[in-house]
């Protein structure tokens, strides 16, 4: 299984602080860079989903 390199937001700037993203085979990982060794794997189809959810309002009882 191939992976890629962590790459983080360009909004991010130089603060170590930041959800970052990376490929590894056909899924995603994702953390928080002050959290290194704590990764979230999924499939991109179920980010995508959980993103059009967040952007769509669907989470916001839970603030």
């Amino acid at each position: 299984m191939t992976s890629t390199e962590w790459q983080k937001s360009s909004f991010s700037g130089n603060v170590e602080n930041c959800v970052e993203v990376r490929t590894v085979g056909s899924l995603l990982e994702l953390r928080e860079s002050d959290e290194g060794h704590l990764a979230l794997r999924t499939t991109p189809a179920a980010l995508a989903s959980l993103l059009h959810g967040v952007k769509a309002g669907e989470f916001d009882h839970h603030a």
